[in-house]
């Protein structure tokens, strides 16, 4: 089935823990049991965040970027003073007039596909849906979505390059003119509000603004674009849930958290190691890295019952696809929102969705080979 997604990691999980890849000349050892990802995830002094700017990213971008993303790449306790500074803003699609607006354009987007004979779900729904939604999360412009789709599905790799510096300076250019606008002409945007904003009685730098927005833009568009095209796949070839969430929206909270787990929409995040250590009886070495592999720590059969099953009666889900800890991902009541909002319409306007054809984007992790999503996937919805 083309919404199957299968567990790369199922048997070094259980046999080893580890996982091995090459990354650039700067290999990663791949964390895989849950609870030695959560554990490593709390540990942030000895598995460091605030390393050289984009060496805890998989694949590094350490070639293509020297800004430092804020409060990713940053530890405690300056991390937390960053953290509260944008918790209230990050928090505000829990409030009623951001989802009426949210509702309003995913509405919009549902209806003008049940129009079209074929759409692909990728560029025509998902890349769309991310990118005026976003528009609500930075307080910008609806225009502004227009040159966020004009970017395509990635924001630092092209088709068939993992890493594009060219493509990571057009965004970069954006968040120049952004900014600077914005400290011409303040307004109720986040630009604005982190130009008037200070930590630590210092105001932020325009590299520490820009930080903070490239993670904005970054952090929440793949893994948004994965989850929402993995979510119409699914329930292509499951119509019985969708018929499930529309009998029983009670459901829905479930729904969401199950989806992201089953899904993950990022693989893996990195840390830095500042001292040598051991992970489940293996060695680790300082100034090496690891990564907290969240795809599968959330199928680790020893806390997650038949796990790779999806289960909208799940009780207990402690997934990590958030992230876990201190760094749990700012972006994720927003995420959330969107996915709730978007199985709510969908069970309210939809009857059936049918896969013409589809083309599958596997990521490539030394021995592993892990469906992420789709590169294509041409559908047809019906109401």
């Amino acid at each position: 089935m083309k919404s199957e997604f299968p567990d790369p990691f199922e048997e070094a999980r259980q046999d080893s823990g580890l996982g091995h890849m090459d990354d650039q000349n700067d290999p990663v050892a791949m964390i895989l049991r849950h609870k030695d990802v959560r554990k490593t995830a709390h540990n942030w002094k000895t598995y460091q965040s605030g390393a050289i700017p984009g060496r805890i990213v998989v694949p590094s971008e350490v070639n293509i970027r020297d800004i430092r993303q804020i409060p990713f790449e940053v530890d405690p306790p300056l991390h937390k003073d960053f953290r509260n500074l944008l918790e209230e803003w990050f928090k505000r699609p829990n409030k009623e007039v951001y989802q009426e607006k949210l509702t309003h354009q995913i509405s919009t987007l549902i209806d003008d596909v049940l129009k079209k004979d074929t759409t692909d779900v990728v560029t025509d729904f998902a890349l769309k849906l991310q990118s005026r939604a976003l528009t609500l999360l930075l307080n910008t412009p609806y225009i502004e979505s227009e040159t966020f789709i004009s970017w395509g599905t990635h924001v630092f790799r092209s088709e068939g390059d993992n890493l594009d510096a060219s493509k990571a300076n057009v965004l970069y250019d954006y968040l120049d003119k952004k900014i600077n606008e914005a400290r011409e002409n303040i307004g109720e945007d986040l630009y604005s509000v982190l130009l008037q904003a200070e930590v630590n009685g210092k105001k932020l730098t325009h590299d520490e603004i820009k930080g903070i927005m490239i993670l904005t833009f970054a952090g929440g568009r793949d893994t948004v674009i994965n989850a929402v095209t993995n979510t119409i796949a699914y329930f292509a070839e499951h119509p019985e849930s969708l018929l499930d969430i529309q009998k029983n929206p009670d459901k829905i909270n479930r729904a969401v958290e199950e989806l992201i787990r089953y899904f993950s929409p990022l693989t893996h995040m990195g840390r830095v190691v500042t001292e040598d250590a051991q992970i489940c009886e293996h060695a680790i070495k300082n100034d090496t890295r690891v990564s907290l592999c969240w795809a599968s720590a959330n199928r680790d059969e020893t806390v997650f019952e038949n796990p790779n099953e999806v289960n909208f009666d799940r009780k207990m889900n402690p997934h990590v696809a958030f992230g876990f800890s201190h760094h749990n991902c700012l972006g994720a009541t927003h995420a959330r929102q969107v996915m709730r909002i978007l199985l709510k319409l969908l069970a309210n306007k939809i009857t059936s969705i049918s896969i013409l054809k589809s083309r599958e984007n596997i990521e490539e992790l030394g021995e592993f080979r892990r469906k992420i999503g789709f590169h294509e996937l041409i559908a047809k919805f019906t109401n």
